[in-house]
């Protein structure tokens, strides 16, 4: 279970560490890439799996602190999969959008970190 865990918190990184590679990659001529939209996928899924893990053993879980982690990961979701879209029909990605997603994947972490 030990190897489970630590895999799935690897490829939670991972997955945020996409997010915001290509935000700075791409930080001058801001875009959402399809690449971040699978990344927020695998958040969501790995984040889901590694609560479910804890909620099985005897962990204590601060369910407040899960809730607004979720939120969170379910707009850099939906904004990713807007952009993503936008960005492979040829349409134009506001900055917003594309900045929003980099941004509030930081703030993730940052709840993730110092919460």
């Amino acid at each position: 279970m030990d190897f489970l865990q630590s895999f799935l918190v690897f490829l939670h990184i991972l997955g945020a560490a996409i997010i915001v590679g290509i935000w700075f990659a791409k930080i001058k001529n801001p875009t959402v890439m399809p690449g971040q939209f699978h990344a927020a996928l695998l958040q969501l899924v790995t984040g889901l799996l590694l609560v479910g893990l804890a909620e099985m053993g005897d962990a204590s879980l601060n369910h407040i602190k899960i809730a607004v982690k979720l939120t969170v990961a379910l707009v850099i979701a939906v904004m990713a999969f807007i952009g993503q879209r936008k960005y492979k029909k040829g349409q134009p990605v506001g900055k917003g959008l594309a900045n929003g997603v980099g941004i509030l994947t930081v703030l993730n972490i940052a709840l993730a970190t110092m919460w």
